[in-house]
């Protein structure tokens, strides 16, 4: 039996220790009913969080001038890498160093993710109301479904589910633009149907690498947190180049924010800290639940609200 070393493993002891615990409290019969309570209570605190964010955004980009969405993605992503090593300096959570194999394998969902989020940032930066991108959200769960039987997941959903899902989001849109829309700004009609289509790959191609990981050797074998850290790399890569080729870049973002005000400094904070908690609960559920999860989890606000509406 090979020792252990303390300050190397004791960071995987404790995850492996997590994965054991839910895998007893998912087989134990007593405790099986609580399951869909907690799952509730986890859309409803994703739902909050994502409401509050864009609240915060509403009100931080049109007062402060701030239009910038590949700096806010970036930026979220270097506070995403912050904050894994430092759980992994904490030896909280386990982290293996950079694979360049395991890199090479993220770089379509890294690259579709920094696509779409910068997408999804120009549509809060741009309009108030991005009316388009909101109708097309609820549709994300039909478009993974479909994607999921296209890209031959090892776990596709099932018929029954299928069907439930496809009824509800086309409930869902008919609802939504039966109420009319806004003014819609001509670039929507390209980028809200290229975002979702770019964010369905993207939890889809997460959860394949998921999947072959779960067939390897336990020793090489890659946890979804050295996964979603590969990934968050990938992205920092790319959305860093990104910036430095975009007209907005780094000099000009600088100079034209109000950097002296305080409430500037807590409105970004609270936007990429809130925007870091939601990314990391959907990358989390596509690698250890499903892609299916991870997209109803996404779109449940757009979901609830106008059945809720019409209730």
């Amino acid at each position: 039996m090979r020792p252990c070393l303390p300050g190397k493993s004791s960071g995987r002891w404790r995850t492996e220790w997590c994965v054991s615990v839910v895998k007893s409290l998912s087989s134990n019969h007593a405790l099986k009913p609580l399951i869909p309570t907690f799952c509730l209570v986890v859309v409803l605190i994703y739902g909050l969080a994502d409401r509050l964010r864009n609240f915060v955004a509403g009100i931080f980009i049109p007062q402060y001038h701030f239009p910038y969405p590949v700096a806010l993605s970036f930026a979220q992503v270097l506070v995403s890498l912050l904050f894994l090593n430092l759980l992994h300096a904490l030896n909280l959570v386990a982290l293996k160093p950079y694979s360049r194999s395991l890199g090479e394998r993220l770089l379509l969902p890294a690259i579709c993710n920094s696509a779409q989020a910068v997408l999804t940032m120009w549509a809060k930066a741009s309009s108030s109301s991005a009316s388009l991108f909101l109708v097309t959200v609820p549709l994300l769960p039909l478009v993974t479904l479909a994607l999921s039987f296209t890209l031959q997941l090892r776990s596709p959903p099932s018929i029954h589910s299928s069907v439930l899902i496809s009824i509800l989001s086309g409930m869902v849109m008919v609802i939504t633009a039966s109420k009319g829309l806004q003014a819609i700004e001509p670039l929507e009609y390209i980028y809200a149907p290229l975002a979702l289509i770019l964010h369905s790959i993207s939890l889809i191609g997460l959860t394949k690498v998921s999947e072959a990981e779960r067939h390897r050797h336990p020793d090489t074998q890659a946890s979804a947190f050295d996964i979603y850290h590969t990934q968050m790399v990938n992205q920092s890569w790319l959305l860093g180049f990104l910036w430095l080729l975009h007209p907005d870049n780094p000099w000009q973002v600088v100079s034209q924010s109000s950097w002296h005000s305080l409430l500037f400094h807590g409105y970004l904070l609270a936007i990429i800290l809130l925007g870091m908690v939601l990314n990391f609960t959907v990358g989390m559920s596509a690698l250890c639940v499903s892609p299916l999860a991870a997209a109803l989890l996404y779109s449940t606000r757009q979901i609830v609200q106008p059945l809720l509406q019409l209730l």
